[in-house]
């Protein structure tokens, strides 16, 4: 017979009943039909870095052209909506 200490030991080492009950858990016992798709955050990450040059290009027209200067900024707010939809 295993002491208390032993059985709370083997319990705790024992991932996959902890995973079956966290899940179970979180779902209340139903899986999912469909599998969660998740957004590309690598596309995400690239979309981001454009927006961020368009940005800075928009901010370098500032003390030139301010006309232009909107323009491109705008632009990249129009991106930052595009990059929060991928």
């Amino acid at each position: 017979m295993k002491t208390e200490e032993q059985r709370l030991l083997d319990e705790l080492y024992d991932r996959e009943s902890r995973e079956d009950y966290l899940y179970n858990r979180v779902t209340k016992g139903k899986k999912p039909i469909q599998p969660v798709n998740y957004p590309d955050a690598r596309l995400h990450q690239i979309i981001s870095f454009i927006k961020s040059g368009v940005r800075i290009l928009g901010y370098c027209f500032l003390p030139f052209e301010l006309s232009i200067a909107a323009i491109i900024l705008i632009l990249s707010e129009a991106i930052g909506i595009i990059e929060e939809l991928v």
